[in-house]
């Protein structure tokens, strides 16, 4: 196929990123966590702007926000987030939004292609309330039990006091129809250096990683710092810190080239300068997209952390508090974003995997899905100087479009 249609709008797409740039801003990024009022102000903004391509705006009871299609032929679904990390970057989420928007407007006019491109922004994917609750939401993964639980990670204000706050209390939330959709596509910063530093403009990504999360306690003894000799201490703190060096020295030769490990949080009680922690607490999370890896690894933590019991004297228990399951995308999507990078980007184009969570990953678990990367200047994300170059902006913006009519001609 060497024809395209129309191709999008790069100053149209740079001026609605700038705008949703504008709700919420902070330095050069933006601060809209989920169901603040600035998140709030941007899903009302996103909602004003579906009917400029044909799509009847909707909020459901999680706070998703969707453009439905009232044209005949099958529906694509495209998307992502509008909230963000707390104080962090403007294209993290809105980039995939306003891309789906873009291909929509210009493909469900047309009336060369049977079907449209519907949108979704989806809520609280950046997990201030949960974990892509809204994607998850829609798949029919969240219990209202769930929802009654969850509870703001920064402030702890609870979700139902949340939803009560945005008016949204009440209403349905909406769950996805077998059949309803040929699949689902996603746009986003690469969040890394692969591109950027291998000259390419588009990464077409072939799987997206699981996370796997622990709590990991190490319990001691707690005791005065100066009166209790060394060779008599059961130092929680010390054991935890040892468990940390000694993951990163045998990590490495049971891990595959992708795998990455974090200790994200590590405390100790009762934190005072002059007592021996007799408790330390960790949280330790594993991303790759190999199951049985994965198994591998945490069957080693598990190892090691007997070791460091045995030496130490101090309990040392490891439990799983997250299971993610890796997804992989559809070849046939894949081969899409391939095709349209050919015309639009010069052939410039990588198969990779993604080491980042993404909504992409929820909605694979029930229709074909597909992601495209555009490159991410210095691999910065989660920060308020996250940035891409409006040059591989526009250019992510043609390649999308151009592969959601592939796969709607198709």
């Amino acid at each position: 196929m060497n024809d395209h249609g129309p191709k999008a709008d790069g100053a149209r797409v740079l001026a609605d990123l700038n705008a949703l740039r504008a709700i919420g801003a902070y330095q050069s990024g933006v601060h809209r966590p989920t169901f603040s009022e600035p998140h709030l102000r941007s899903l009302q903004w996103l909602m004003d702007k579906l009917p400029e391509a044909m799509l009847a705006p909707e909020i459901d009871g999680i706070g998703n926000v969707f453009g439905v299609s009232a044209k005949h032929g099958p529906k694509l679904l495209a998307g992502s987030h509008l909230e963000s990390q707390n104080f962090a970057g403007w294209l993290d989420g809105p980039l995939g939004v306003i891309y789906a928007l873009e291909a929509a407007r210009l493909i469900n006019p047309d009336p060369g292609i049977n079907g449209a491109v519907e949108v979704a922004s989806w809520c609280d994917e950046e997990g201030h309330f949960g974990h892509f609750l809204g994607s998850r939401s829609y798949v029919g993964d969240v219990s209202e039990q769930e929802i009654d639980a969850a509870r703001d990670r920064t402030d702890g204000r609870a979700m139902r006091d949340a939803l009560q706050a945005a008016g949204l209390t009440g209403r349905p939330r909406k769950n996805a129809k077998s059949g309803g959709h040929i699949g689902y596509i996603e746009a986003h910063i690469e969040q890394g250096r692969t591109l950027e530093g291998s000259q390419i403009c588009i990464g077409v990504v072939t799987s997206i990683v699981g996370i796997w999360q622990y709590q990991i306690t190490v319990t001691g003894e707690q005791n005065h710092a100066g009166t209790t000799r060394m060779k008599d201490r059961k130092d929680a703190g010390l054991a935890a810190a040892r468990l940390c060096v000694a993951i990163d020295d045998r990590f490495p030769a049971c891990a595959g080239s992708r795998t990455v490990w974090t200790t994200g949080r590590l405390t100790f009680d009762p934190g005072a300068p002059s007592i021996v922690p007799g408790r330390a607490d960790m949280l330790f999370q594993i991303r790759d997209d190999d199951i049985d890896l994965v198994g591998r690894l945490e069957a080693l933590l598990g190892e090691i952390a007997a070791g460091i019991s045995a030496a130490s004297g101090c309990r040392v228990d490891v439990k799983r508090i997250r299971t993610g399951k890796p997804a992989m995308m559809d070849f046939k999507f894949q081969r899409a974003i391939a095709g349209a990078a050919s015309i639009f980007a010069d052939g410039k184009s990588l198969p990779m995997p993604s080491a980042a969570g993404h909504d992409a990953q929820v909605l694979a678990s029930i229709m074909p899905a597909g992601m495209l990367f555009v490159p991410s200047i210095g691999g910065i994300s989660h920060h308020w100087s996250e940035n891409t170059s409006d040059a591989d902006i526009v250019r992510g913006a043609e390649v999308f479009v151009e592969a959601c009519r592939r796969l709607l001609s198709s």
